[in-house]
């Protein structure tokens, strides 16, 4: 018994110890995916492919733990590698499939963060389709109060109104996004910021601020090491200073930040750096080499057409594609719900039936032990009634003989009467003859005595023989 105690106590620990190593197992994991999209995401403006590799990482990593905030993030997070990298059907189907997923565990600052994400990559194509996008976001993330993701929304529909060309409006958003992104003290955004402000001021013809709001951006990029926004600053700075008509200055910025749109593998900016050199060497007078570069670009245009139309339609199918899968993950979810609601209604009725007839057999089997028990209990009072049939024959037998008797007796009382009231009356005639006699004294004493006592034994001796009569019924009188 001892040992047996022993045993399950050690085999209790064991698996505590077990159970514990699990969890642990499973909470560094968690970290691990946390952790691998945060390092994801901080290269996006780096290296974008690096984002994709340690989003990937995160995901297959998030899938086997059946981690969803994990899943939706790591979907996220590589969808926006992949917009860095210009793939934007690619990062569609990841923006949608983190959506979904985040739709599922109800994470309204996710889903605000997919949405705003979506609306970037419609900027290109569809200005109007990424307002909505950044506006559905925007309505979530004013009703949290979260300050960072209203931010970068600002800065996003600010950058929607300058692609209108409404430059004072996306001036405003932009202003307003700075100062959120000062008070966080966010360093990449505020470097963004700074480039959007001075592509603002540069449209509106205000070099001088335009220059220094970029020339301090592009300083800040490079301290963070943010590629992107070092090759987009240099992009506005070299067509400032084509404007302004300091093309050495417009060379030295462009052969950067062309340097820095190749280690991006970014397609499009490097053909905005083939226009910029175009306008440079327009402006140079060097024609041939100019007409090289807009040959160059035509051809790169037709295809950015090309790509951006396929684009578009391919954001519009892939969006469909994720519908249909949603309404059909959600018609199987509700053919599900039916199909259980069905099989406990089946269960239900077949229990409901299955106690009816529990009922009914219960009900026959006391009915037949009810009607048993009477057949015995009639059986019972038959015996009984003939029985008592019996004992009342038996009765009647006696009381017909105890008649008989009782008819014999009183026969022989009366005939014993009268004969005893025969026999009787002359001795105590005779008695009262004697005492009239012996009271006139005409008889002597001792022979009235003598006589007397003669009457009384006769009479003693009839009332013998008429008590002897009485009991012995074999003897009648004459």
């Amino acid at each position: 018994m001892n040992k047996a105690f022993i045993l399950l106590i050690f085999f209790l620990y064991a698996f505590t110890v077990y159970a514990k190593s699990n969890d642990e197992v499973a909470a560094n994991d968690t970290t691990e995916v946390i952790k691998l999209n945060k390092q994801a995401y901080t290269n996006r403006l780096t290296s974008p492919e690096q984002t994709i590799a340690d989003a990937t990482k995160a995901l297959d990593i998030a899938i086997k733990l059946d981690y969803k905030a994990g899943i939706g993030e790591a979907y996220r997070v590589r969808g926006i590698g992949k917009y860095y990298l210009n793939q934007a059907s690619a990062a569609i189907n990841d923006y949608l499939n983190a959506l979904s997923t985040f739709e599922s565990i109800k994470d309204l600052r996710s889903q605000a963060k997919v949405d705003n994400n979506i609306g970037n990559l419609y900027l290109d194509n569809n200005l109007t389709k990424a307002l909505e996008y950044f506006k559905k976001a925007l309505a979530i993330t004013e009703r949290l109060n979260d300050q960072s993701l209203m931010a970068s929304l600002y800065m996003n529909i600010g950058n929607v109104y300058y692609r209108k060309n409404s430059f004072n409006q996306a001036l405003s958003y932009y202003d307003k996004s700075n100062v959120i992104f000062t008070e966080l003290k966010d360093s990449a955004n505020l470097v963004q910021c700074l480039q959007n402000r001075g592509v603002i001021y540069y449209k509106l013809n205000q070099y001088d601020v335009a220059e220094k709001l970029l020339l301090k951006a592009n300083q800040s990029a490079k301290q963070l090491d943010l590629n992107k926004p070092v090759a987009s600053t240099n992009l506005t700075l070299a067509s400032l200073y084509i404007d302004k008509g300091d093309f050495n200055a417009a060379e030295k910025v462009v052969q950067e930040g062309e340097a820095y749109a190749r280690a991006l593998k970014d397609e499009k900016l490097t053909n905005d750096y083939n226009y910029t050199i175009y306008q440079l060497e327009s402006k140079r007078k060097n024609y041939e080499r100019a007409l090289y570069y807009l040959q160059m670009i035509f051809r790169q245009d037709s295809s950015i057409h090309i790509s951006n139309e396929s684009t578009q339609i391919n954001l519009i199918q892939e969006q469909f594609k994720q519908e249909a899968k949603q309404r059909d993950t959600e018609l199987l979810l509700v053919n599900q719900q039916n199909d259980r609601i069905k099989f406990w209604a089946v269960t239900v009725v077949a229990g409901l039936l299955l106690v009816v007839v529990g009922l009914l057999v219960s009900n026959v089997k006391r009915k037949n032990a009810t009607n048993s028990q009477l057949t015995e209990l009639n059986e019972e009072v038959s015996r009984q009634k003939d029985n008592l049939d019996r004992v009342n024959h038996h009765l009647e037998e006696i009381i017909d003989e105890r008649t008989k008797d009782l008819q014999i007796k009183n026969k022989k009382l009366s005939d014993y009467s009268s004969y005893l009231s025969h026999q009787i009356r002359g001795p105590i005639a005779t008695l009262r003859g004697l005492m009239n006699l012996e009271r006139e004294g005409l008889v002597d004493e001792k022979e009235c005595i003598h006589m007397m006592d003669k009457c009384v034994s006769d009479i003693d001796q009839k009332i013998i023989e008429m008590s002897d009569m009485l009991n012995d019924t074999s003897k009648t009188t004459a």
